[in-house]
């Protein structure tokens, strides 16, 4: 595969518009008919927009997270489901970034810029929580490691030429392993059947006897021994898709209601978009789209500060800026999705339309971590000064 080198931001953000435009045309028949959208994904790595992260002493443009979040709000405005793919793959290129050797940087780097696609094995099913990690890697006398387990809700694993596996090692500790999608023991089942997001193929990954040079894995678990950022740009990518579907349901609902709408009768007006009561719900709901671009600004500005000068307080003000802006933008896609159908009328309910995949993948993705403790976390900085702990889902 080769792919395109992307230059520096502007670049990023021109290519990020271009293709969000032409993932739109086709997104909810994408949806309707459950079509995975592998040429579009070849089209997203051809582009060079997957290894916009890589460092610029590695050829890469090094993006800033303000990029990197409107990218992914892009996205998020054309097709939930895409928006949604490459999230976890730029986790795992953080990973590589802080806590990769040199030979692994070098590597990996160079398969990004390749075009190369990271997906993930990170959650499992019936353990006692989300960090409740089970699957194993077993050292071998070569040096190696076997590695055993079955992950779920693997989104990108799928369409990956990588998959990075969350693991404990014999430390008990958290490792990634990145494991080639074709390895011997490897199998991804397509079973995800999610009412929203229903392109992400976040299936299922058995890892049975899947041999792991020592040199593919990683100590994930130092990144949370000192102050990070691993969380925050995670969950900034999450609010970037959530302020994404927010704006992307708005445009829709003005289409239709510029186009096939019909005033109330009682309003007095020759078009619905003069009807009064009409402007003022538009009105409310472009302020929650609004506030959702705003916060996730001013989020990606603290992060980027942060990552200038990385101590406790510039990670925790990272993690609770983001915090803000997820909470926001989970708001806005299911307000503004579910109020979409309330502006536009009876017609806007038929099932042929497929306006309902908008509240679908909002409702979907918003569930993804939960806003109350996001919230809970911003109520004890506030009394208390309590910064939030390090996880990778804050």
């Amino acid at each position: 595969m080769t792919a395109h080198v992307i230059a520096d931001d502007a670049e990023a953000l021109a290519v990020a518009a271009a293709l969000a435009d032409e993932f739109r045309a086709g997104a909810s028949t994408r949806d309707a008919e459950r079509r995975l959208p592998r040429a579009e994904l070849d089209r997203l790595s051809a582009s060079g927009l997957l290894a916009v992260t890589v460092p610029a002493d590695h050829g890469g443009a090094d993006v800033g997270a303000g990029t990197l979040a409107e990218i992914f709000r892009l996205l998020g405005t054309a097709d939930g489901s895409l928006a949604q793919i490459p999230q976890s793959h730029f986790a795992y290129v953080n990973v590589i970034c802080r806590q990769g050797t040199e030979e692994q940087r070098k590597f990996f780097f160079a398969e990004l810029l390749a075009g190369r696609r990271f997906g993930n094995a990170q959650s499992e099913a019936g353990t006692k929580h989300v960090q409740d990690i089970r699957t194993r890697l077993e050292p071998q006398p070569d040096g190696s490691y076997l590695l055993e387990g079955v992950k779920h809700y693997s989104t990108g694993a799928l369409f990956a030429d990588w998959i990075p596996v969350l693991a404990r090692a014999e430390d008990d500790k958290l490792h990634v392993a990145y494991v080639p999608a074709d390895a011997p023991g490897l199998t991804v089942t397509d079973d995800w059947d999610g009412l929203g997001q229903r392109t992400t193929a976040s299936g299922t990954v058995v890892l049975a006897g899947v041999t792991v040079p020592r040199d593919r894995v990683l100590p994930h678990h130092l990144t949370f021994e000192g102050p990070q950022l691993h969380g925050a740009v995670a969950q900034l990518l999450h609010a970037a898709i959530d302020a994404g579907l927010a704006a992307g349901a708005l445009a829709e609902a003005a289409e239709f209601v510029r186009t096939k709408s019909r005033p109330w009768f009682e309003s007095g007006v020759e078009t619905a978009v003069e009807e009064p009561l009409l402007i003022q719900r538009f009105g409310e709901l472009d302020l929650q789209v609004r506030a959702s671009e705003a916060l996730l600004r001013e989020a990606a500005r603290a992060v980027d500060a942060a990552r200038a000068d990385l101590t406790d307080d510039t990670a925790a003000g990272a993690s609770l800026a983001v915090a803000a802006a997820k909470v926001q933008a989970a708001r806005a896609a299911l307000e503004v999705s579910s109020a979409l159908f309330e502006v536009s009328g009876t017609r806007s309910a038929a099932n042929s339309l497929n306006l309902h995949r908008h509240w679908r993948d909002a409702r979907t993705h918003t569930l993804h971590d939960p806003t109350r403790w996001k919230i809970q976390h911003l109520g004890r900085h506030v009394l208390t000064g309590t910064r939030p702990p390090r996880h990778g889902l804050l």
